[in-house]
């Protein structure tokens, strides 16, 4: 006995065909439907065949199939002779030419009420792309309101008839197949009782696992072994969640075309996804990462724990251990907490080059820009009808231009609570749906949240405290940071699943320690100099000037990097640039700086 069981939507249809006159079909009416054609053989088929299929099984006699543009035009059986359907055609009036009647939507309506009323054993209408009968459905024309006018008639006025082995009363059916419910007026369907509405949803992960062994048996070997061919059918399974039938016979395809082996069938998967066919993930050269700790620190100052943790992450993405590397997922997830200006930015800014090759594959996005209720609609693109639809979102559309990516949400406290969910989905399903219905997915992306979580907190009358100081250690910086953004997440967003997703993957930042400013410090005014080498100023710096200097940049660490930056601008870049031009010193000029002092210098040829 086979073992396959039918989808809800059809036993729902197959229920209520003696009990009502008319159903509307609606949803997933453009996919193929799993159909068990035999005995244990399930194979994916049009809805149209499906349904043909189901209502011969039942007692139908014929099944007739109309659409707009090609009219009417009998589905024959299996062996059925072609002048079968001619012959029908005949009977209800139309001329039949190669099988097919065309019909406009007045003759439509007359063979409507001819089929309807037609004697002998049942018969069924399928009226395909029954969206497109109206130009608009909430204004139609007289020719439309005419014709759903009779339908709602002929709903009613209808008999059944016994059919079948069992005699089972049953209507000559019409069945109307649209893309949503509200295609078809309200006053049709809302409260009659003798039509019944039926959603198709998408395909189940039972329905996926039915039709696997017959999408795939075309790749298996003869002599492939039966748990390889298993374990095949369950990894094409998982990793087609949430994608249709038509997606799954298209991975098969292709799968087959580029001579994929059954065995390697999640690779076909991802490059159904993606688009692509190369996979830089494993170009990666994994000596490099290796060895990247002395890479990333020459860029990234003062955060060992905080490197160590990343790496560890960016290792465990490319080896997939604890990540379920046959789904959605993104290859891997960061949270980035800290204080301002110690280096989350530049440390995602280093991996992506140390994963790629270059920082073409960073994309940032500063959440503080999405703090409005709709600005969701500028990640994933605005829904059909409303302005810039045609646009697409930003994220959308540059994971679909660069799927391999390391993807930066910088502030992420700052987005409105509604775009958290967008990143929910993200985590979770590792697939966002475009405003232009478009799945876009994840899975070989490196995500990346930044956040200043922790660093302040409330205090008991509404205040604005430092939570944690340059002063505190970094085991207790890290465990004030994790206190209160989990405190952030579960009381005040009231979303802690979205730190649950993130899991252990929150990497803690210290702060820029006296040490670390000192290399900071250096390493930035060698870089001003050599910039004004490279265009022709060689320029030295007194011991006076530079201890000056170095205290007017260390004095207030709060800002880390980015306040010592801020300071050698003020103090070093801008003079130095005032001078130049005021003194119109050209390129070739040895100069030195004699003195300085807050926001001037003194500079003099040598």
């Amino acid at each position: 006995m086979s073992s396959y069981e039918q989808p809800r939507w059809l036993r729902d249809l197959q229920r209520f065909l003696p009990l009502k006159s008319q159903f509307a079909l609606s949803g997933n009416v453009r996919d193929l439907q799993a159909n068990e054609v035999a005995t244990g053989m399930v194979v994916p088929q049009p809805l149209n065949d499906v349904l043909a299929h189901t209502l011969r099984g039942v007692g139908y006699e014929e099944v007739v199939l109309y659409d707009p543009i090609g009219g009417f035009r009998a589905i024959p059986s299996m062996g059925e002779d072609a002048s079968t359907s001619d012959n029908l055609l005949r009977e209800l009036g139309l001329t039949p030419n190669n099988g097919q009647a065309a019909a406009a939507l007045d003759l439509f309506s007359e063979t409507l009420e001819r089929l309807v009323y037609r004697q002998g054993e049942p018969i069924a209408l399928v009226v395909d792309f029954a969206s497109r009968l109206t130009v608009r459905s909430p204004d139609l024309s007289a020719a439309e309101h005419q014709m759903f006018t009779r339908a709602l008639l002929l709903s009613h006025q209808v008999r059944s008839r016994p059919a079948g082995s069992q005699r089972r009363p049953y209507f000559n059916t019409v069945i109307w197949i649209v893309e949503k419910e509200g295609d078809l007026p309200d006053w049709l369907l809302v409260n009659n009782p003798r039509i019944r509405s039926i959603p198709i949803p998408k395909p189940d992960q039972l329905a996926r696992r039915a039709l696997a062994p017959a999408l795939l048996r075309p790749l298996a070997a003869t002599d492939l072994l039966p748990e390889v061919y298993q374990n095949a059918i369950d990894i094409f399974v998982e990793g087609t969640e949430g994608m249709l039938l038509l997606d799954l016979n298209a991975i098969a395809v292709l799968a087959k075309v580029e001579g994929v082996p059954i065995s390697q069938i999640s690779d076909a998967v991802r490059r159904y996804k993606v688009g692509v066919t190369e996979d830089p993930w494993r170009r990666i050269d994994r000596n490099k990462i290796r060895k990247a700790e002395t890479f990333v620190h020459e860029r990234v100052k003062g955060q060992p724990q905080a490197v160590t943790h990343m790496l560890d992450i960016v290792k465990r993405a490319m080896t997939g251990v604890g990540n379920n590397r046959n789904g959605n997922r993104p290859r891997g997830v960061a949270f980035f907490a800290g204080p301002t200006g110690v280096g989350k930015t530049e440390l995602a800014k280093t991996i992506t080059h140390l994963l790629f090759g270059d920082e073409g594959a960073y994309i940032r996005f500063d959440m503080s820009e999405f703090s409005a209720e709709h600005a969701d609609q500028r990640l994933i693109g605005a829904p059909p009808g409303y302005v810039g639809y045609d646009a697409g979102g930003e994220l959308t559309n540059a994971i679909r231009e660069k799927p391999f990516s390391v993807v930066l949400f910088d502030e992420i406290e700052k987005a409105h609570p509604r775009i958290l969910d967008k990143f929910l989905q993200i985590l979770d399903d590792g697939v966002l749906t475009s405003g232009r219905g478009d799945r876009v997915y994840f899975s070989e992306a490196l995500i990346i949240f930044t956040s200043n979580l922790g660093i302040y907190r409330t205090d008991g009358v509404g205040r604005r405290v430092h939570n944690v100081s340059a002063s505190d250690s970094y085991e207790t910086v890290q465990a004030q940071l994790l206190s209160e953004i989990s405190r952030h997440f579960k009381e005040e967003l009231n979303r802690p699943e979205i730190l649950n997703r993130i899991g252990e993957n929150v990497v803690v930042f210290d702060f820029i320690r006296e040490d670390v400013a000192e290399q900071i410090f250096h390493q930035m005014v060698n870089g001003v100099f050599a910039d004004l080498q490279s265009q022709g100023y060689t320029i030295s710096l007194s011991d006076g000037a530079r201890l000056t200097l170095h205290a007017l940049c260390l004095k207030d660490l709060a800002n880390g990097g980015r306040g010592i930056r801020n300071q050698i601008e003020a103090h070093l870049v801008k003079p130095i640039a005032r001078a130049l031009f005021d003194q119109d010193v050209q390129p070739g000029t040895n100069l030195h700086v004699s003195a300085l002092e807050a926001g001037t210098l003194t500079l003099v040829t040598v």
